[in-house]
């Protein structure tokens, strides 16, 4: 149910809508499972770059591999993203799930490797070629030997995400009995995992 708005909460900068949609009682062990719950269903993300002289440049990328909190992605080497990450390797990764909206926000570290890295054939999908064509002159055909295929990692240091915690009727209760009644719309749980969470999600995964 909407909460209501009490002065003290805002005087002390503590209102509803900011604190506590923050969730610090679910299990940390729970989020983590539910993190992977929205990204494994969702499979398409924004690879937000860092561009030199524009700012952040963002492009919709299918999910090649998750391992654990870390992110893998196939893509051509003569994108410029490449360029983006050799000018700065700080990159965001953002899911949003229209259904429930459900979204996931990452911020981490891309490192890249070349087409001699032996993980791209185990996360190549056939798929993938959709994105390369075919030169037809056997090398350049968007297979997982095609020089252009390359491999970027992202390995994240803070991940925050948001879980809705009503149905799509609820949400709109929510909204509408908030925006008529002047109180909060409760709708879901902002959950935060921080690098010591992160590490161990690495650790728990090897």
């Amino acid at each position: 149910m909407p909460e209501p708005l009490r002065a003290s909460e805002v005087e002390n900068k503590k209102d509803p809508s900011v604190t506590k949609q923050y969730d610090d009682k679910t299990p940390k062990a729970e989020q983590i499972q539910d993190l992977y719950n929205i990204v494994d269903k969702l499979k398409t993300c924004l690879l937000v770059t860092q561009r030199e002289n524009v700012g952040p440049v963002g492009r919709s990328m299918a999910v090649a591999k998750r391992n654990g909190p870390d992110f893998y992605f196939l893509a051509n080497v003569n994108s410029r993203k490449f360029d983006d990450i050799r000018h700065s390797d700080n990159v965001a990764i953002t899911f949003q799930d229209s259904s429930t909206q459900n979204w996931v926000s990452i911020a981490g570290k891309a490192t890249k490797a070349s087409n001699a890295d032996p993980r791209i054939k185990e996360y190549y999908s056939k798929g993938t070629s959709a994105w390369f064509g075919d030169l037809g002159d056997g090398t350049h055909n968007g297979g997982p030997e095609d020089p252009r295929m390359a491999l970027i990692e992202v390995k994240p240091w803070y991940i925050t995400y948001w879980k809705s915690t009503v149905t799509s009727l609820g949400l709109v209760k929510e909204v509408v009995g908030g925006a008529m009644t002047g109180q909060v719309a409760n709708t879901g749980d902002t959950r935060e995992l921080m690098q010591s969470d992160i590490e161990k999600m690495r650790e728990t995964t090897q």
